[in-house]
C-alpha cells in the first residue's frame, strides 16, 4: 500500500533506527551502483539507499538514473559513511518511473536561476526551489493562523469584478463575446449587455472594496486570492497575476492599520524562522554565494538570517511623505544625480527611492504616511489639510513597497466628491457607497503583496522565483 509511506524528513528527524520503512522519491544521484541518494520534497537533504551487490539486477541498475522515481522498503540503520547519520538498507528496490539520465535537464550541478525559469515545471525538484516553496508554504499557513486567531473572518471575494478598485485601468477583460465580430452599439462601442453578465466585466485587481462590505457586518475580515494586473512591467518586483492579503477592519484608524500589519509582518517571519530553519539556513547560504559574485557596493550588508532578526528585533520607522521628500532631496544620491528619477512633492515614490529610504537611511522597514490626494485612490480618507491622505505604505529592504494600505473615507459626501474629481460613475458604485449610508464607521485596511512577502523572507531577487508559474508581459507557459 502505498500509504505506508514513510516521508524522509520524518526519518530523518526521528533519528533512530527502523526495522522496516517504506520510502519514495527521486532520484538525485547514484554511485558505484550502489548508493542512491534519494529525495522525496519534504526537506532539502537525501536519505541514503545502500543496495548490496547482488541485490539489484544489471537490468534494474542501468533503470536508476538521475530523475528516476523509486519505491524502497528496507532498514534505516546507522550510516558508516561520511555526510549522513543514517541510511536505509535496502530489501527491494521497485522502480516507479524511469527517466531518461541523458535527457533530463536536472543534471547534479549548478544551475542558474534564468535557466531554470525556462523549466519551471522542473525546477521545484532543485534544493533551492524546493527550500523557496516550502517557506511559501509556511507563510500561507502563517497567514491564515495570524487572523484566524484575531477572530477574523475570511471572506472570499470576487476574481471576475465590473470595477476598477484602483483607478488604474491596467485589467485584463473578462468576455465571451466573439473577438472578430462583437456587438455594437449605435456609436460603434461594443455592446457588452450581450455579453455573458450582461456589462463589462475584468480579472480582480483587488478585494478590498468587496472586503469592505465583509468588515461593515463582521468588524475583522481578510481576503487572500490571486489579483490580476495588466500592466507591461518586465521587472524582477511585477507579476501580472499575483497574490494578496486584505484586511480590512471595521473601527480601525491609520496607527490601528499600521500597529496591524507591523505585527503581522513579523508573524510572518517568526513563524517561519520556527517552522523552516533548515530552509532559511540554506537560503542564507545560498544568498551569501550570490553576492559573492557582486561588486562590493551592491551588496547587502546584512545577510537573510541577520535581516530578518534585524526586522523581528526593531520596530518599523515611520515618517510621512512630506518627512521622506525632504530627506530624499537632502541626499547625496539626490544632490550627485543618482536617481534615475526626479524628487519633488508630489511625486508617487519609485523603487530606487524607496530603497534608498530604508537601505541606505534608516536600514530596516520604514511606514511612509499621508501621500499627495492626486496620487492616491478614491476611497483613502482625506486629511483636514486637503492635500494628503491617510495612506501608508511599508517598504522593506530588496524590495521596496510590500505593503499599501489606508484608512477609508467613511464620509458620504467627502467620498462622492472624490468620486466626482476622478470621474468615476457614482451609480455603478451605489453598492459601496451604501456602506456609508447605512451605519457608516471609521475603518481602514492594507493589502500586503504575497510574493513580494515570500521574496524578503526567503532573499530571492527576482520575483519570478517565488511563485510556482509565473505570468509576466509575453510569457503564459504551462
Amino acid at each position: 500500500m502505498f500509504n505506508k509511506r514513510t516521508r524522509i524528513k520524518e526519518l530523518l528527524q526521528a533519528g533512530q533506527a527502523v526495522n522496516e520503512v517504506t520510502v519514495m522519491g527521486w532520484v538525485r544521484s547514484f554511485r558505484n551502483n550502489q548508493f542512491i541518494a534519494l529525495n522525496d520534497g519534504s526537506t532539502n537533504h537525501n536519505i541514503q539507499v545502500v543496495a548490496e551487490l547482488g541485490l539489484l539486477d544489471d537490468a534494474t541498475i542501468k533503470r536508476i538514473t538521475t530523475g528516476a522515481s523509486l519505491k524502497v522498503i528496507g532498514a534505516v540503520v546507522e550510516s558508516l559513511g561520511k555526510g549522513q547519520k543514517l541510511e536505509i538498507k535496502a530489501k527491494t528496490v521497485e522502480i516507479l518511473g524511469d527517466s531518461d539520465g541523458e535527457k533530463y535537464p536536472l543534471q547534479p550541478k549548478k544551475h542558474s536561476l534564468e535557466f531554470l525559469r525556462e523549466i519551471a515545471h522542473l525546477r521545484m525538484r532543485t534544493n533551492t526551489f524546493g527550500a523557496v516553496f516550502r517557506v511559501r508554504h509556511s507563510l500561507a499557513f502563517a497567514t491564515h493562523k495570524f487572523f484566524n486567531d484575531k477572530g477574523f473572518v475570511y471572506l472570499h471575494t470576487p476574481i471576475i469584478s465590473a470595477s476598477d478598485a484602483e483607478g488604474a485601468g491596467e485589467m485584463f477583460r473578462v468576455t465571451t463575446l466573439p473577438l472578430n465580430d462583437a456587438p455594437k452599439n449605435d456609436d460603434g462601442s461594443i455592446n457588452f449587455k450581450e455579453d455573458f453578465f450582461g456589462k463589462s466585466t475584468n480579472l480582480t485587481v483587488s478585494g478590498q472594496l468587496e472586503g469592505e462590505l465583509g468588515a461593515m457586518a463582521f468588524s475583522d475580515v481578510y481576503t487572500f486570492g490571486p489579483t490580476f494586473r495588466a500592466e507591461n512591467s518586465n521587472t524582477t518586483r511585477h507579476l501580472a497575476e499575483f497574490w494578496m492579503i486584505e484586511p480590512e477592519v471595521a473601527f480601525n484608524d491609520l496607527e490601528d492599520n499600521m500597529n496591524l500589519a507591523e505585527s503581522y509582518m513579523k508573524y510572518l517571519i517568526q513563524y517561519v524562522m520556527d517552522n523552516n530553519r533548515e530552509d532559511i539556513d540554506f537560503l542564507d547560504q545560498r544568498l551569501a554565494e550570490e553576492e559573492k559574485q557582486l561588486p562590493q557596493d551592491k551588496r547587502n550588508e546584512l545577510g537573510l538570517i541577520e535581516k530578518l532578526n534585524f526586522v523581528l528585533e526593531n520596530a518599523f520607522e515611520r515618517i510621512t511623505y512630506t518627512e521622506a521628500i525632504s530627506i530624499l532631496l537632502e541626499s547625496n544620491h539626490y544632490k550627485k544625480k543618482k536617481f534615475k528619477y526626479d524628487v519633488a512633492w508630489g511625486i508617487d515614490l519609485q523603487s530606487e527611492h524607496e530603497r534608498y529610504l530604508v537601505e541606505k537611511h534608516f536600514k530596516k522597514p520604514v511606514i511612509v504616511t499621508g501621500y499627495p490626494k492626486q496620487i492616491k485612490a478614491f476611497y483613502m480618507r482625506q486629511n483636514d489639510d486637503g492635500k494628503t491622505v491617510a495612506a501608508m505604505d511599508i517598504l522593506a529592504p530588496g524590495i521596496g513597497e510590500i505593503v499599501g494600505g489606508s484608512q477609508r473615507e467613511e464620509r458620504l459626501h467627502l467620498l462622492e466628491e472624490r468620486m466626482k474629481e476622478m470621474h468615476i460613475p457614482a451609480d455603478e458604485m451605489s453598492w459601496y457607497l451604501d456602506t456609508r449610508r447605512f451605519g457608516t464607521v471609521p475603518h481602514a485596511g492594507f493589502g500586503l503583496g504575497f510574493e513580494r512577502m515570500v521574496q524578503f523572507v526567503a532573499g530571492m531577487t527576482n520575483i519570478r522565483d517565488v511563485i510556482a508559474f509565473a505570468r509576466t508581459p509575453g510569457n503564459c507557459e504551462f
